[in-house]
């Protein structure tokens, strides 16, 4: 359930009819989030606190959750193959881990930051196209970037560019050079293989790619590789602020 009216809900969870509901709230027994409510038609979430007679009936969670991904971890939920970012968690530190959805994914071979959460409106938030959220990678490439040739680089990299399968251009993106073989990449998109693409332009291959931040959310240095944190309520409001 993402929204739904009080009555409805409580009337489905308690097999009663909404005449019941109605009477229930005029005798003021039901509360949502700590407070007497009579208002039927009130609008509630997955995350609302429903009580009713002092019986809970929803006590769900939001949950945000940070993960070091390591090279060879897939971004998924389930895999036969390969351990999923949802097996790092600890089942007792996070009981909800096999609720939780992963906020833009990672490639198998790509390793940094990575959100998992069981709020749908606020990974929408992060992911929809026009939130232009910025992704930061550190890559390293194979073959090293020659100083006449920076500039090249930079430019197509601001311009954007063309790819004939999907028929489209990408977006404008900030690329800093920080020595021959290692640059800083800034995205506000996330198409397949977009980065590895890019470069191929250049004949360059990419042999490591890190993200290290989304929006203004850092992956802390202390946070080991494999290893997870919640997030504070401060980082969950901030995230996307450019």
């Amino acid at each position: 359930m993402q929204r739904s009216r009080l009555d409805r809900f409580i009337s489905l969870t308690l097999n009663i009819s909404r005449r019941d509901v109605r009477l229930m709230l005029a005798q003021k027994r039901i509360t949502v989030d700590g407070i007497i409510v009579s208002d039927i038609g009130l609008i509630i979430d997955k995350f609302s606190l429903i009580v009713v007679d002092d019986k809970v009936l929803q006590n769900y969670q939001p949950s945000y959750v940070m993960v070091h991904k390591p090279v060879g971890v897939v971004s998924a939920t389930t895999d036969e193959q390969h351990k999923t970012v949802i097996d790092l968690l600890d089942s007792e530190q996070y009981p909800e881990k096999t609720e939780l959805h992963i906020v833009g994914r990672l490639d198998l071979n790509t390793s940094g930051l990575i959100l998992l959460t069981n709020d749908s409106s606020w990974s929408e938030r992060l992911t929809q196209p026009n939130a232009k959220v910025a992704k930061h990678y550190k890559v390293t490439l194979a073959d090293a970037i020659s100083e006449d040739l920076q500039h090249d680089y930079v430019s197509a990299f601001a311009k954007g560019m063309y790819f004939a399968y999907e028929d489209i251009t990408t977006k404008a993106a900030k690329l800093t050079i920080i020595s021959p073989h290692t640059a800083v990449l800034t995205l506000t998109e996330g198409r397949y293989h977009q980065i590895k693409r890019m470069f191929g332009r250049f004949q360059n291959k990419v042999v490591a790619l890190h993200r290290f931040a989304i929006g203004n959310l850092e992956l802390e240095q202390q946070l080991l590789v494999g290893t997870a944190r919640r997030l504070t309520a401060c980082e969950v409001r901030q995230i996307s602020v450019k």
